[in-house]
């Protein structure tokens, strides 16, 4: 399909798309063909394309701390002891959760009809703990440090 015909039928800025599709298309999630009868399809199918392939892709690492992505880590600067440092096993528990989601969503599940599960209905392939909430898990606050 054309990225003229895409844009039209989502009501997407058609330069806007073409950006995104040059780019998936350099990453092989796409492949396009030029001339008369050209366009973009897939070039996989749809159930081998998770979300977040196309994520990672688009906005890069999951992690929301550079001490946590798994593809680009970096260490904090301002971190004294990576080993303890509670933010760390906050925020990589966070991408963890995140990544078990966009990865266990594909192209083909958006493609499906809606179920009567409804808009909350959970990934395949979260995680119970994903399921379950934050709010039923214990409190990991602590108490202030005294000075």
């Amino acid at each position: 399909m054309s990225a003229a015909a895409i844009s039209a039928r989502r009501s997407i800025p058609e330069k806007f798309l073409e950006a995104i599709l040059v780019e998936l298309k350099r990453d092989g999630v796409v492949r396009g063909q030029r001339g008369r009868g050209g366009g973009y399809q897939l070039a996989h199918s749809p159930a081998d394309i998770s979300f977040g392939t196309v994520v990672r892709l688009m906005q890069g690492p999951l992690g929301l701390l550079p001490c946590v992505s798994v593809t680009q880590y970096r260490r904090c600067s301002d971190c004294a002891d990576a080993e303890t440092c509670e933010l760390q096993k906050l925020f990589r528990e966070v991408r963890d959760s995140t990544a078990a989601i966009l990865d266990g969503w594909t192209l083909a599940h958006a493609l499906e009809k809606p179920s009567s599960a409804g808009p909350t209905a959970q990934a395949p392939g979260a995680t119970k703990a994903a399921r379950r909430g934050a709010a039923s898990k214990p409190s990991r606050k602590r108490a202030p440090k005294s000075a």
